[in-house]
């Protein structure tokens, strides 16, 4: 143990020299050839890209435009947004239910788009929750969660949400193993081998509404995997994940999880677990998972929890899962455009393997295996290897592809994204990032259908690239143009939390189809005011509810008394305006949740607790008109056992004073 901890000590040394010694010299002169006006987008013209960025550790997800770099939008997903109200305003908290309880965090790491044909398409995006297991699915058509999924028997949830060619599944993969939710878990934490099980998640897709659940699981060694990718065209059907910690150790994984030159790329035979699905091959395990869901009808959220879930035991069934031995540390793993090639990315190795889909069938056909690894198939690596890519760089992460049969890796510790040939497997070409890259994009660059105009490098550390904030600094995303022989830095932009995969799409994808407002008319929301008329203030018992317009600039009422101590208030506000762009927010001085943010034709409810006898002033907080400061009103809550009745009103005053 003291000569491992030695190595790794004296290994991180050397990795910080090198990254010391590979910091690029002209550090501040990226953009120096006057490219940068390629990255220029005129004032009141559209970028030719959306890029859907993970937020990371703030569990949201941010939209800018590619090639600006300008910020357009955040969307919460797992964490609760003030600016918004999503996770405070009743309609939405369901969202954020789980097993566990109401969470109102996540770490959101990885983002994917739907697919047709293995294509993007535009309608949707998923987003994973690292922390507490689940997946979302982003309208992007309102730019909305529209719905979350809770993922049980799962410990983080790293490698998702990827999906196949066709969106018929999004998978994840758990991040650390643990025992089942079924079993006992009250043992040692030593006994990891014999009772921690690592599973993967097959989540169904439904073509036209997007609808998701959880077809079933597959439960496999106790491993850790990290990312994953779908086959696609030849590969169609199979699913490659990475994996580390194949030393199945519990304690100092930077040591004990790094002791093996080789772990693992596992290869899944989806298709063959339908077919043991439908032959009733699999067992439903008792689980208790939340299905949350966002109606865009009634404007509101539901929560369902479920009870059990299939599972598919990869060790029982020999033929859907296979290992591939894959240097070292593993943790990218890509297909490229055609389905034949899977590069798998060792944070610790020194070269580049690049495995074949056909070697890899010939291989399991003809049983060329080295033995097995917990009951699960060891492909001998020189049977499914195609070859390696050499002294590509150091730490090797993730790979892209343009389509033109180059691939493209970032390196996290000498700070570079690497061009290389697929089919040569020679190194073309080497561009500086500022620093310690990690994820990379380029458009459709996970499809069969790459558009190769741009790259973006999304980097840990920014150090001296922008002006300081204290002791921690903005994240950084860094815009390349690869549509020549050379890579060519172009922007380099602040993002939110703290960025890891992105996606980009083309805009006309999306833009045509973005909701402009809700009609009135068709909001089924059960407390919908659908005009002035209809306002009006409701008591029953100690919960009183109040029906309310907003529009511009007031809202209908805006007086309300009768509101006592104890008393328990749901403001349930419609927003009336049927014009794009026009949303309106309510706040009350002291409430102790969010304010709402309601769209046009939408309606939102926030709920109130009054906390002393007084005037309450409520107002709108996003800026609506040239009257938007008059845009407020009064609720005045008595004490508890008082006869002041439930009254309320819009307009009406005593005269006004006289000058």
């Amino acid at each position: 143990m003291k000569t491992n901890l030695t190595k790794i000590l004296a290994l991180l040394m050397i990795t910080g020299l090198v990254f010391q010694s590979c910091k690029p010299k002209n550090a501040g002169n990226a953009s120096s050839s006057g490219s940068a006006e390629k990255a220029y987008v005129a004032p009141g013209k559209y970028d030719e890209f959306y890029n859907l960025v993970s937020g990371g550790f703030s569990g949201q997800m941010s939209v800018y435009g590619l090639p600006s770099g300008r910020l357009f939008r955040v969307i919460p997903v797992f964490s609760v947004d003030p600016e918004k109200g999503y996770g405070y305003s009743e309609e939405t908290k369901p969202m954020l239910n789980t097993s566990h309880g109401f969470v109102p965090w996540d770490d959101l790491h990885h983002t994917e788009l739907s697919q047709t044909n293995g294509e993007v398409d535009g309608r949707w995006i998923f987003g994973n929750a690292n922390n507490t297991p689940r997946v979302a699915r982003i309208d992007l058509a309102s730019f909305k969660t529209a719905e979350i999924i809770e993922l049980p028997n799962s410990a983080g949830n790293h490698s998702s949400p990827f999906i196949t060619e066709n969106t018929e599944y999004v998978v994840a993969g758990t991040r650390f193993s643990v025992p089942p939710d079924n079993a006992n878990g009250d043992i040692p934490i030593d006994t990891y081998k014999e009772n921690f099980k690592g599973y993967i998640s097959f989540i169904s897709v439904k073509k036209e509404s997007g609808e998701m659940d959880l077809a079933f699981q597959i439960e496999c060694p106790g491993v850790n995997f990290d990312l994953s990718h779908a086959g696609k065209g030849k590969s169609n059907g199979w699913f490659f994940f990475s994996c580390y910690n194949t030393e199945q150790a519990n304690t100092l994984l930077e040591v004990n999880a790094s002791q093996r030159d080789k772990d693992f790329i596992m290869a899944v035979n989806w298709k063959k677990a339908e077919e043991y699905i439908k032959a009733g091959k699999a067992k439903r395990i008792p689980a208790k998972y939340a299905h949350n869901k966002y109606n865009e009808k009634t404007h509101t959220a539901t929560s369902e929890m479920k009870k059990e879930v299939l599972v598919l035991d990869a060790k029982a069934l020999k033929d859907i899962c296979y290992f591939i031995p894959c240097p070292k540390s593993p943790h990218g793993c890509d297909v490229d455009p055609t389905g034949e090639y899977i590069v798998g990315s060792g944070k610790l190795a020194a070269l580049i393997p690049v495995f074949s889909f056909d070697k890899m069938l010939k291989a399991i056909e003809g049983k060329q295996f080295d033995g097995s690894f917990e009951g699960i198939p060891v492909i001998k690596y020189e049977a499914a290897l195609y070859g390696e890519v050499k002294k590509p760089g150091l730490g090797p992460l993730h790979t892209e592809f343009d389509g033109k049969g180059n691939a493209y890796t970032t390196f996290f510790v000498s700070s570079e994204v690497v061009k290389w040939n697929i089919k040569d497997l020679k190194v073309l070409d080497r561009a500086p990032t500022y620093y310690s890259v990690g994820h990379l994009c380029i458009p459709g660059g996970d499809s069969k259908k790459p558009n190769a105009k741009y790259l973006i490098a999304y980097n840990k550390i920014t150090k001296d690239r922008y002006l300081p904030t204290g002791p921690e600094l903005t994240q950084s995303a860094q815009l390349y143009d690869i549509s020549g022989d050379k890579m060519e830095m172009i922007l380099d932009f602040p993002t939110i939390g703290e960025p890891h995969y992105a996606q980009a799409i083309a805009a006309d994808l999306i833009k045509e189809r973005s909701i402009k407002f809700y009609k009135i008319n068709e909001n089924e929301n059960k407390y919908v005011t659908k005009g002035e008329g209809q306002a009006k203030v409701v008591r029953e018992g100690n919960v009183v509810h109040v029906y309310m317009t907003s529009i511009r600039s007031h809202f209908a009422p805006d007086n309300i008394e009768g509101i006592k101590m104890g008393d328990v208030v749901y403001f349930h506000v419609t927003n009336l305006e049927q014009d794009w762009d026009v949303p309106h927010g309510f706040a009350i001085k002291g409430a102790t949740n969010a304010e709402l943010l309601i769209m046009p034709g939408e309606t939102q409810t926030m709920k109130w607790e009054p906390d002393k006898v007084g005037i309450f002033p409520m107002y709108c907080t996003d800026f609506c008109s040239a009257l938007h400061q008059e845009m407020s009103g009064y609720i005045r809550v008595s004490p508890k056992g008082s006869k002041v009745p439930i009254s309320y009103s819009l307009g009406k005053t005593k005269a006004l004073a006289k000058n």
